[in-house]
């Protein structure tokens, strides 16, 4: 079984948001769906996967896989570790698919046959007002959601805290915190996302001032850099101080890029990405480094519905498991993009696929309908944070 077909496929999603997979098809015919989507870097993926392909094409699945690594230290970064994590996933599908199992058979033992899932509501609030963030978060537990997450923070950035504007915006964040846990009441779980848009000193009064909005976790308040270590080992005493756990850690690169967080006690929780750290290999280390340091595993899942699966069958076997991710409604192609299992919301828990590879094949008309659209430089977050 050999590799006859690389295809970079990029979907439009909204005026935010492109989604971008790869499919893989081998000589036989059988096919295979990775997701890699880095909102703004489509183009610079393309060209990787494109590199990629002539080193790969006409080589036997087998032989492929050992190639498909990544390294924390890559020239590449984000962008080739991406296209690598794609290709990881596509060519694990194609195996699944050709050993007649679901992914998750070929990972490990199943401890679980279903994942607590939490609402990551942003992109799908378009109304921005506390007002409209509380009913998009009620919404969310009405449809079955035990825990819902909001990044608050538009247009923040630590550097100019002393300025008026910038402090309006943090209060509004936390105003659009406070209303949703008045929306859903005591018993769910509510995660703020702070896209590392604070420093140490804000980073700190934001945890006193969160504090009776009784958050089961902030989420990268500071950055994560190892200049910035010694600060976020600090904030996380800090945030415990007021009875919340501190997560991060969604853009580091394979178990060698996650080893600093999960041994150094620098986070409570740690958000891996299947689209990014390296796909389902990787992804198992970083989940053995966490049962280890008794740290919790994450995946970071705010994309398309071919990480979402990914995530699933690996959360089905990570023994430090936690809670997973999921992107509600931004767009009604979260569904139409793909045919087979669509999984369904059981008292906060998704189903795991048990159908041949990932459970899905892409809807080409879906496709062909939206492609992709470069977006706006606004669409993405600020250059500087990070």
């Amino acid at each position: 079984m050999k590799v006859a077909r690389i295809e970079p496929l990029v979907l439009n999603v909204s005026e935010k948001t492109n989604w971008f997979f790869i499919r893989v098809t081998t000589d036989d015919g059988c096919t295979g769906i990775g997701e890699a989507s880095l909102n703004g870097w489509e183009t610079a993926q393309r060209a990787h996967a494109e590199t990629l392909s002539r080193e790969l094409l006409g080589k036997p699945v087998d032989e492929v896989m050992p190639r498909l690594r990544v390294y924390p230290h890559s020239p590449g970064g984000l962008i080739a570790s991406s296209v690598v994590s794609a290709l990881e996933q596509a060519m694990t599908d194609v195996r699944a698919k050709r050993a007649g199992v679901p992914v998750h058979a070929l990972l490990g033992h199943v401890q679980r046959k279903r994942v607590r899932v939490y609402a990551n509501i942003n992109r799908g609030a378009r109304d921005r007002s506390p007002d409209g963030i509380a009913r998009a978060a009620r919404d969310a537990v009405a449809a079955g959601f035990t825990a819902v997450k909001i990044a608050p923070f538009d247009g923040v950035y630590w550097t100019d805290l002393d300025q008026p504007d910038m402090r309006k915006r943090v209060e509004i964040g936390i105003e659009r915190v406070f209303a949703i846990r008045e929306a859903v009441g005591p018993d769910i779980d509510v995660m703020a996302d702070c896209h590392w848009r604070f420093d140490e000193p804000s980073a700190v009064q934001l945890a006193r001032e969160l504090a009776p909005a009784r958050l089961y976790w902030l989420e990268c308040p500071v950055s994560e850099n190892p200049d910035g270590f010694a600060a976020l080992a600090r904030v996380r005493d800090a945030v415990h101080a007021h009875g919340m756990k501190l997560a991060g850690a969604e853009r580091q690169i394979g178990a060698a890029g996650f080893r600093p967080y999960t041994d150094g006690g620098l986070l409570d929780v740690v958000m891996p990405d299947v689209k990014y750290a390296g796909g389902y290999g990787e992804m198992l280390n970083i989940a053995a480094l966490c049962e280890r340091g008794s740290i919790g595993f994450s995946p970071h899942n705010p994309t398309g519905p071919i990480c979402n699966l990914a995530s699933m069958h690996l959360c089905a076997v990570a023994p430090a498991f936690l809670v997973l991710e999921h992107q509600l409604a931004e767009s009604p192609l979260y569904f139409d993009v793909v045919r087979g299992f669509r999984p369904k919301l059981v008292d906060g828990c998704f189903g795991i696929p048990d159908t041949p590879g990932l459970g899905v094949e892409l809807d080409d008309d879906a496709l062909a309908a939206h492609p992709y659209r470069p977006l706006a430089a606004n669409a993405n977050l600020d250059p500087r944070l990070g």
